[in-house]
């Protein structure tokens, strides 16, 4: 199945800025589309962006429209997220995921549509 290893979270204040960073070991990502999703304590998981196989299409929750970036390098076997202008509400862990069964431009919010998750990088952001 492969592993998806999640790192770049950690604390940053109000304003700031970081870069995740999903790499895949033992499967190449070039046939999944790729997403993050993040979870707070006590709520649900939540999903935050998604690219697809062929880095054509991406698609953002409204919370992070405008301010996260994601975007994916296929020779490295990576998945970046690019955050911005952070807030404390975007404090959670943050998974990658990844669907390979999605067309070639096509993406999916829903968790359920992906197979393959990481353990999650924290980011906290103090205000």
């Amino acid at each position: 199945q492969g592993e998806l290893v999640e790192s770049g979270g950690g604390l940053v204040q109000a304003g700031g800025s970081l870069r995740l960073s999903c790499t895949a070991f033992g499967r190449t990502i070039s046939s999944a589309a790729m997403g993050w999703f993040r979870q707070a304590p006590g709520k649900e998981r939540e999903f935050v962006a998604a690219i697809s196989r062929s880095g054509s299409v991406t698609n953002y929750a409204d919370s992070v429209k405008g301010r996260f970036t994601i975007s994916r390098d296929n020779a490295k076997n990576t998945v970046y997220l690019e955050m911005n202008s952070l807030e404390p509400e975007d404090t959670a862990v943050y998974y990658c995921a990844a669907d390979s069964t999605s067309w070639l431009s096509t993406i999916n919010r829903r968790a359920s549509a992906y197979e393959r998750w990481g353990h999650g990088t924290q980011v906290t952001v103090a205000s």
